[in-house]
């Protein structure tokens, strides 16, 4: 994205390359942690199933699933492992267990990179501007898995709307999307032959039912900011812990991540911190803190009756967002 500050004055040159490089170390250490603290939980969730003791560890396991579109997104960038081919079979993974194909997932994603809140160019943003009534649908994820259904069986249908996908594009993600169709009915005829409630129990219910965790990073990233050509105003970090930062695969440096987004997700608190020494101020909000402002902010008025160029969700006591006005 060809911002209109400069990057250049954020971090030298050669501090930038030592820190764009790859590793599958790194990259096999966050990818099995998150395997394996999936496997446990699913596996504690099979035993303790039928018992009250399955609600926290569903609870749990659903969102360890749903935060494998953090990986999914490192893995679009290709800066996960130094080993390009297993970037691309772990993205394919995890896009047909969220139900977001990968392919059309990195296409939607470019657009979100090189357009950054344009309203007719970010793939992400290509949506009508919120309600409290939306918000409220697409947060708790009834709007968000309609959506991610539909596409499908849309581009299974031979269907392609988004604007941001190209003509010779098309192809790619309906073969993409029938593929996953085949997959998820041949895992719905073998249930159903099996008499087998596992694929609901330890994937579906559980990473449905706990979406809205992963909406509080989800919606956080750039919703309330501005919609100008300048990262440093569109795009918001997330302040959390670091058992969170792990979940996120990093991406609650979520600016830094936008500044440079070729740098590896396991590098981006250096990243950060280089950035914030050159003068930089990222944005940055709480999870429930923003949920709390954006929800008040949306029962005053809808997305698009504020500024388009002013950020309209800030800390309290920032004095930068745009006041609260009945409509």
């Amino acid at each position: 994205m060809e911002a209109s500050f400069s990057r250049r004055r954020l971090i030298s040159p050669q501090d930038l390359r030592a820190l764009m490089q790859r590793s599958d170390l790194r990259g096999a250490l966050q990818l099995g942690s998150h395997l394996g603290a999936i496997a446990i939980s699913g596996a504690l969730l099979w035993s303790l199933w039928g018992s009250w003791w399955a609600v926290p560890v569903f609870m749990v396991h659903g969102v360890l699933i749903n935060f494998l579109y953090a990986g999914q997104h490192e893995l679009s960038h290709g800066t996960v492992f130094e080993t390009k081919w297993i970037n691309v079979l772990f993205g394919r993974l995890f896009g047909f267990v969220l139900l977001y194909p990968r392919d059309f997932d990195k296409i939607q994603h470019w657009a979100h990179h090189q357009h950054t809140q344009n309203w007719e160019k970010d793939g992400e943003l290509v949506r009508e501007p919120y309600t409290l009534k939306s918000y409220q649908l697409w947060f708790w994820g009834v709007t968000y898995w309609q959506s991610r259904v539909m596409r499908i069986v849309r581009f299974c249908r031979g269907e392609v709307i988004e604007p941001y996908i190209r003509k010779e594009e098309h192809a790619l993600v309906i073969r993409e999307a029938r593929l996953h169709a085949l997959g998820y009915l041949a895992i719905a005829v073998i249930s159903v032959a099996a008499q087998s409630w596992a694929a609901v129990i330890l994937w579906l219910a559980p990473m449905i039912v706990m979406k809205p965790v992963h909406q509080l990073q989800n919606t956080i990233e750039h919703l309330g900011l501005s919609h100008k050509d300048d990262i440093l105003e569109n795009t918001r970090s997330t302040r959390t812990n670091a058992l969170m930062r792990w979940l996120c695969w990093q991406m609650p440096y979520h600016t830094a991540h936008h500044t440079f987004p070729s740098v590896p997700f396991w590098q981006l608190k250096h990243l950060d911190r280089e950035m914030r020494k050159s003068g930089a101020k990222p944005h940055q909000m709480g999870w429930i803190e923003f949920q709390v402002e954006v929800w008040k902010k949306l029962s005053a008025k809808n997305e698009d009756e504020y500024p388009y160029d002013d950020v309209w969700i800030v800390p309290r006591g920032d004095g930068r967002s745009v006041k609260v006005e009945a409509a």
